[in-house]
């Protein structure tokens, strides 16, 4: 099993740029959950919901492809990008990558 690096940027103002090991076949939300890493995820992490809402600033080709389940819940997003993708479905394949969580205040519990 091959370890890559992902590197985590926050648009909340005050929270420092991390970088973590992540494992191939491994989540973006899983990296985040095992490294305190508030990312909300409402629906457990299943693509039941759009509340671990991320952007892939790079490394997008290292990720499994989006499916249409997927781009459907991220229509829902608060503030989508045409690099959004949920950070339960972000699962490395090859190669580091590098995202931005969004602002997660407007979120309640998970």
């Amino acid at each position: 099993m091959e370890i890559y690096t992902v590197r985590i940027n926050f648009e909340k103002a005050g929270v420092q740029t991390v970088n973590l090991p992540i494992a191939e076949g491994e989540s973006v939300l899983d990296v985040c959950l095992e490294n305190g890493i508030d990312l909300q995820h409402n629906c457990g992490g299943v693509c039941g919901c759009s509340t671990c809402h991320i952007y892939v600033n790079s490394g997008i080709d290292n990720l499994q492809e989006i499916s249409d389940k997927e781009e459907d819940f991220i229509d829902r997003a608060v503030n989508p990008r045409i690099t959004s993708r949920l950070g339960c479905q972000c699962v490395m394949i090859d190669g580091d990558i590098e995202v931005t969580i969004p602002d997660q205040s407007q979120f309640f519990g998970h």
